[in-house]
């Protein structure tokens, strides 16, 4: 790995791949370096008891024919090689509340989602219609999230400033309504007075445009990506850790690794947390003031994770999601405490090629911060390196485990009943396989107040040095995907890709 590659992508992440697969196709040189096992960030996944897991991509959006995130797929040759399984069109979300049997549905196609709540709201049609004029109309102003070329930067900031909350409390005074609205918000971690409108928008609209499952998990994404990367010349190196970027003369020369080794580059993109990349950085051409503004930005809270096999042919499969909270907290969820955690949860369910009438498993997610875990942050594990953190971990994980199933099993009787076996993940998990420092699931957090502050340009200082990744705009696989666009743009310096996407 000696001679210079023209670009050093350091992180197989999502946004990595996506600027490593266009710029490969651009007949660079390119050099993919991953400090774990397996490429792909958040699109891993792993197997217990024979069965798989996905790590971060449990439904996608947009995949549906000349929707934004199949076009990107169609171009990088994706969307033809995936096993999809389209999710129940009158309800891909269902939303419980606390105390009110009723499941609420969210419906694919915006006419439908509006038809089936109204099942429920009958004297809302007025509130539902402006609501979803509202997300299309946000979702507008955002030019690259519909493969636009010639977006002016004025045109989004029109409506960076809306206030989730505010909104939805000016289009209904219904209590129920609201809460049902904003009902699967752990998609991207509602907070009362600070989420940003165009953050729920762009999420909700790309499931209500069409919601899909990846058969069999999501990794199989990365793995064509990867594929197409070494077709068109580029390596991808696992196992290789970066440890420090040396930078001669204002530019960045090489990476050094953690076997004090180096590779050499004309230029670097960085899928890391942005903090990382700068801790990594010793250079003055990056102003203090600039790193302590980055350090000082929010990260989202974390996640606890459960990972449930069943027995076999024991539990039915629902080709859509439940997301709970109880009542009162929906502005509020990630605000837990000891006593009264969760506040929420979200089930999903894994489409297999095994069967598609019994679920052959359920991932439960609720919030969980990262000072939750800290006493046992010296501790690092991953498949590639285990160290196992100890036996008060393993009883604080199987409490959390127990209670969580306490209370999903009032809304799912006789849960446990179905369980083979549990596995369970912490924000140590995320922290040791996607290398977030605090465990946090989805970065940076958007804050309407400021919404210019939490917009992280691909560019650096050190002209030869780009970021990407879910930090920079948005999170989730439409996020990191277009934030890999963003990257690719930036470095080509024109938008002829976008064009090539859009008529892919």
């Amino acid at each position: 790995m000696t001679e210079p590659f023209d670009i050093v992508i350091i992180g197989s992440g999502m946004g990595g791949l996506v600027c490593a697969d266009i710029l490969s196709r651009e007949g660079y040189s390119v050099c993919v370096l991953e400090k774990n096992k397996q490429i792909g960030g958040c699109l891993q996944t792993y197997v217990r008891d024979k069965v798989i897991f996905d790590s971060g991509v449990h439904y996608l959006g947009g995949l549906a024919e000349g929707q934004n995130l199949y076009q990107v797929f169609k171009y990088l040759g994706i969307i033809d090689k995936l096993k999809l399984q389209k999710m129940d069109e009158d309800s891909f979300d269902r939303i419980l509340v606390e105390n009110d049997d009723k499941e609420y549905v969210f419906a694919q196609g915006y006419e439908n989602f509006i038809q089936k709540l109204l099942v429920d709201f009958p004297g809302e049609e007025k509130a539902l219609r402006l609501y979803c004029d509202k997300i299309r109309e946000v979702c507008s102003k955002f030019p690259l999230y519909n493969l636009r070329t010639g977006g002016d930067v004025n045109e989004k900031t029109t409506v960076l400033e809306i206030d989730t909350k505010a909104f939805i409390e000016s289009i209904t005074d219904n209590k129920k309504l609201q809460a049902v609205l904003v009902g699967n918000n752990m998609l991207y971690v509602l907070q009362a007075d600070k989420t940003p409108f165009y953050v729920h928008a762009m999420i909700l609209n790309s499931y209500i445009e069409s919601s899909w499952k990846c058969i069999d998990g999501g990794s199989v994404i990365g793995k064509i990506m990867a594929k197409n990367i070494r077709e068109h010349g580029g390596v991808i190196h696992r196992n290789t850790e970066v440890k420090k970027f040396i930078v001669e003369e204002n530019r960045v020369a090489a990476v050094q690794l953690a076997d004090g080794s180096q590779v050499k580059g004309k230029h670097f993109i960085s899928n890391m947390h942005p903090v990382r990349t700068l801790d990594m950085l010793e250079t003055d051409i990056i102003k203090q003031a600039y790193k302590n503004r980055i350090r000082n930005l929010e990260n989202s809270i974390g996640g606890f994770v459960l990972n449930i096999v069943f027995k076999k042919d024991h539990y039915p499969y629902n080709r859509h999601n439940y997301y709970y909270h109880k009542e009162g907290h929906v502005w509020n969820m990630a605000d837990h405490t000891e006593a009264n955690w969760p506040l929420c949860y979200a089930v999903f369910f894994s489409a297999s090629s095994k069967t598609d009438r019994y679920a052959e498993s359920m991932t439960i997610l609720a919030y969980m911060r990262y000072d939750e875990v800290r006493q046992w942050e010296s501790t690092f594990n991953t498949v590639s390196a285990e160290d196992d953190r100890g036996p008060d971990y393993a009883a604080f994980k199987k409490h959390k485990a127990e209670t969580l199933l306490d209370c999903v099993e009032e809304r799912f009787p006789k849960l446990r009943e179905s369980i083979k076996s549990y596995y369970t993940a912490t924000p140590l998990s995320y922290r040791d396989y996607i290398g977030n420092e605090d465990g946090s699931m989805y970065g940076i957090v958007k804050d309407y107040h400021n919404p210019l502050k939490t917009f992280i340009s691909p560019r650096t200082k050190l002209p030869n040095l780009y970021l990407t990744g879910q930090n920079l705009n948005l999170h989730g696989i439409l996020g990191a995907t277009m934030s890999g666009l963003v990257t690719c743009t930036a470095f080509l310096g024109n938008e002829d890709i976008i064009e090539k996407i859009r008529n892919a």
